[in-house]
């Protein structure tokens, strides 16, 4: 198959455009002999492909001819429908009809229920524009019966659904009963707007026209037809158009508009040639004839009605015989040609007599009745089908229910049992985290030191100040304790515990370090959550690494700001030696100072962002002056306000 589903349609327009038309019959076998291998079932799929080539009676009986050939009978059964669709607009109404059924017969082997009802409708539209109402209702039936059948109907087989619709509506028209052939058309009208099809709205609007008129209603006609025609411009229908604004033009008769019909209905009917539809152009020359007529120019209008009738007897259209006859028996009577006169006006009454004969109502709302019963009785099958059917699964899937049941069940366990131990182990890395964390907090080193700067003050009677920082001291510890055991704090009890923190360093520091905290107006320090005992590893680093081996003045700033709706920044900024230069004295010291409390923090944010939608992020920034000399470090934490 290792040719796409467009590909030669793509191929066929890339020769037209360039000159290349002597090989269209070659492109054409190539497409065919592509698609044949293909498994295409519905009638888009083939659409989309064909729809170039289908108004070509030669290429589709081509491709009719292969497709059945090679058993590929969804394509037969697409190309048998659109012969027919061929033959019906040019009035050939019995080649037509003999396609559209053997196209229904294609479907019926294969079992394609959408082509089935395809063509049944398709019979149906033929056998109502020969005004055959039994036949045509029947096949409407059929195929409103089957498309029934589907729960969950394609595209196409919903605009089956409104072609049926349609078509019973265009029988309840011919019955005079035109509200409820406007019911019809205007469900089939919602239904089409649902599918966004433009040629189905055309028709429906077209038809509810029909009805106005026919009821008198003739600004309700026109704007209604005036709405088909808008979209068959959209669409581009020629066809359409000629329809259009033939009715428009009768609309005028009516009206005393005779001369605007005239005018409009010469220039309708040279399309309508070149269209080529015998019952257009019969209806055009009938509505042309009726123009004149209503101006007295009889002799004009004579010469469109006998060429009309002699159209309808050709190809055998009953509606336009009777139209034509009834308007040359008027002529006739007019002229004082009695006989003549009579004869038209027998001729016509003779065959709508016939007509009325099948077109009774008695029997159109039996067929009706039949159709309904028909269809509970359908759904009653198919209901009493489904049940069996799920009977007998019941009774075959018990034991694989249960033992299904037992997988499930045992799967469950092992599975709870997997999530238990991730949990477990999760639990104990975030154990193992604090327990790190606190003897970071807690470091034998800082102890040592902090309690030694206070037996100083001891030891040289500083009474009042060994007191204020041995209170300072125990606060503090109470405080990481404290801490230690809480997954978040405030950022407010975060802020309290470093300052507690930096105060007994500073001792060391006979009170040199400039310490200072900023928080902006609009940030509520108590409703921000955070891990504990997070800042403090960062303001050791900046202590020990930048203003430790640091002269002259020595400064950390923590700065609390707004980045934007869901994140705040703590910014905290020293003004020591810098990272590098810090890393150069280090490697120099004989006694070595492992710091892993950053490293530590780290990973704790990140444990603890989980249970959160927002991530947590760390950055250090290295700061210069001018001449690039470092004035120091800054670490910023983006945390999330909730």
């Amino acid at each position: 198959m290792g040719i796409g589903k467009y590909g030669f349609f793509f191929f066929f327009l890339f020769c037209l455009k360039t000159g290349h038309t002597q090989n269209i019959s070659d492109v054409f076998k190539k497409t065919t002999d592509s698609l044949v291998n293909t498994n295409l079932k519905t009638y888009s799929e083939l659409d989309a492909v064909l729809r170039p080539f289908r108004k070509d009676t030669t290429l589709m009986r081509y491709f009719a001819k292969e497709a059945g050939k090679n058993e590929f009978f969804s394509g037969q059964s697409y190309a048998l429908n659109q012969l027919g669709r061929r033959y019906r607009d040019i009035s050939q109404f019995v080649k037509a009809i003999n396609l559209h059924q053997k196209a229904y017969d294609v479907a019926t082997e294969s079992n394609n229920l959408e082509f089935k009802i395809y063509s049944q409708n398709m019979i149906g539209v033929i056998y109502t524009r020969t005004d055959a109402v039994k036949s045509a209702l029947k096949y409407y039936q059929d195929a409103l019966i089957l498309a029934e059948t589907v729960e969950n109907p394609s595209r196409n087989i919903k605009r089956s659904i409104n072609v049926s619709l349609n078509g019973i509506g265009n029988i309840y028209r011919k019955l005079g009963q035109y509200q409820q052939a406007i019911e019809k058309f205007s469900k089939s009208l919602e239904l089409e707007a649902e599918l966004e099809n433009k040629l189905g709205l055309a028709i429906n609007h077209q038809n509810i026209g029909d009805c106005y008129e026919a009821q008198g209603m003739l600004e309700e006609a026109l704007e209604n037809f005036r709405l088909s025609l808008g979209y068959n411009n959209q669409i581009n229908s020629e066809r359409g158009k000629i329809i259009c604004n033939y009715s428009i033009a009768h609309v005028y008769v009516h009206q005393g508009k005779n001369e605007e019909a005239e005018v409009m209905l010469e220039e309708i009917l040279k399309d309508a040639r070149q269209v080529g539809d015998p019952k257009i152009i019969s209806d055009v020359l009938i509505n042309l004839g009726v123009a004149l007529l209503e101006q007295n120019e009889y002799k004009d209008a004579e010469i469109p009605l006998i060429e009309s009738l002699k159209i309808a007897q050709k190809h055998k259209i009953p509606e336009q015989i009777i139209d034509a006859s009834k308007s040359l028996s008027k002529i006739s009577e007019f002229q004082g040609d009695y006989k003549k006169a009579f004869e038209y006006y027998r001729q016509a009454k003779s065959l709508e007599n016939e007509i009325s004969n099948s077109f009774t109502l008695g029997y159109v709302n039996d067929l009706i009745l039949k159709y309904e019963a028909d269809k509970n009785a359908n759904k009653l099958q198919i209901l009493a089908a489904e049940n069996e059917l799920n009977k007998t699964r019941l009774r075959k899937n018990q034991t694989s229910l249960l033992i299904g049941g037992f997988t499930l069940a045992l799967l469950a366990g092992i599975f709870y049992i997997l999530y238990r131990q991730y949990q477990l182990k999760n639990d104990k890395k975030l154990l193992t985290l604090e327990q790190t964390m606190l003897r970071s907090q807690m470091n034998p080193h800082f102890l040592f030191n902090s309690l030694n700067s206070i037996k100083l003050y001891i030891i040289n009677n500083e009474k009042k100040n060994a007191v204020h920082y041995l209170n300072k001291f125990s606060k503090l510890v109470r405080k990481i304790l404290e801490a230690s055991s809480l997954k978040e704090i405030s950022l407010a009890e975060e802020l309290e515990t470093v300052e507690l923190y930096m105060n007994i360093e500073n001792i060391r520091f006979s009170d040199e370090i400039n310490f200072n905290v900023s928080i902006e107006d609009d940030i509520d320090i108590h409703r921000v959550k955070m891990p504990s005992l997070i800042l403090q590893p960062f303001l050791e680093n900046a202590i020990w690494h930048g203003l430790s081996s640091k002269e002259g003045e020595k400064n950390i700033d923590i700065e609390v700001s707004r980045a934007n709706d869901d994140f705040i920044d703590i910014s905290i900024t020293d003004n020591g030696v810098g990272r590098d230069a810090s890393e150069i004295i280090k490697k120099n010291r004989v006694l070595k100072r492992k710091s892993v409390g950053i490293e530590i923090t780290k990973e704790r944010l990140a444990n603890f962002a989980r249970d959160y939608q927002n991530t947590f992020d760390v950055t250090i920034i290295d700061l210069f002056d001018k001449d690039q000399n470092s004035t120091g470090t800054r670490v910023v934490l983006h945390l999330p306000t909730t």
